[in-house]
């Protein structure tokens, strides 16, 4: 059965292809953006949220019109998914970002908490793992890279990402809520793969997106996955696709590429330097989008 979703940040670059999976998969959407988006069947909500009252009072609102016909006002709210953001450094100053990320986000899972809503589904980030937005080469620990890695980034965003996971966890033991944080991968959208060549013969340009990605399809059906499974608490899941953005197989390529961090843990033939096996084995995550589906081998 379909539950109802409030969505933060519907309108953005992989919002924009989340909601409508939502919308397939028979949910209820209530989008909440400064931007609207022109999807049929989707409200869009003007909010600050890094404003608490406006936070409170957007997450306890009709979703529509039709919400004023049962006359015994707004109806509960299943889940909240919270994608608003300074999607990355560089587009606001670095204190606005980190305390526009943060203090939305407290804010955010603050009001689902106290009104009473039990699913909250939060975007984290690879940057979290610290070389994307670093400054300079930096090295990642070891490969491959899993939710319990020492996340150690050094600039604004990356580090609000760390600070709203704790965030989250903090409210999930105090409420006992369900609250999954996703470390969102390089989002690609489907006419994007035009990209792939290029990332293929350039190897030290995706070093900093650790060679993986998430395709905004397959990271709609993650969302999905989080939304229907309860009973996990407070959770960090790593959402990318399953493979490698290289022809060559993942080990020899490390080796070759990253020369200075070891690889400490069974790593598949192909499989993504970000590993995705937590969402595989836990949410039953099966990847529908495969960049080698839309890449030619030359």
């Amino acid at each position: 059965m379909g539950k109802r979703i409030i969505f933060t940040g519907g309108s953005g670059k992989a919002g924009r292809h989340v909601v409508p999976y939502l919308l397939e998969r028979g949910h209820q959407v209530l989008n909440i953006d400064l931007v609207p988006l022109d999807h049929p069947g989707v409200n869009t909500l003007a909010a600050d949220l890094t404003d608490s009252g406006q936070a409170f009072n957007a997450l306890s609102m009709h979703f529509g019109f039709d919400g004023l016909e049962t006359g015994r006002g707004p109806a509960p709210v299943d889940a909240v998914v919270h994608f608003a953001a300074v999607p990355r450094i560089l587009i606001r100053p670095d204190n606005v970002t980190f305390a526009a990320n943060t203090v939305s986000t407290y804010n955010v899972i603050e009001a689902a908490v106290k009104l009473g809503i039990r699913k909250i589904v939060i975007a984290s980030s690879e940057t979290t793992y610290g070389v994307c937005f670093a400054e300079g080469d930096k090295d990642y620990h070891s490969f491959p890279l899993t939710e319990d890695y020492d996340v150690d980034p050094m600039d604004s965003y990356g580090l609000s990402k760390v600070v709203n996971e704790k965030t989250a966890r903090a409210f999930a033991m105090r409420s006992g809520a369900d609250i999954y944080a996703l470390r969102i991968g390089n989002v690609i959208e489907p006419h994007e793969y035009d990209r792939f060549p290029a990332f293929i013969a350039d190897p030290p340009s995706r070093k900093r997106n650790a060679w993986s990605y998430i395709d905004a399809r397959d990271l709609g059906q993650i969302v999905h996955r989080c939304v229907e499974t309860d009973g996990l608490g407070f959770q960090v899941f790593n959402a990318v696709n399953d493979t490698i953005t290289a022809w060559e197989p993942t080990r020899p390529f490390l080796e070759r590429w990253a020369p200075r961090t070891p690889i400490t843990a069974e790593i598949g033939e192909f499989d993504a330097p970000i590993s995705n096996r937590k969402i595989r084995d836990v949410l039953g995550f099966r990847e529908e989008h495969d960049w080698r589906r839309y890449v030619p081998k030359p």
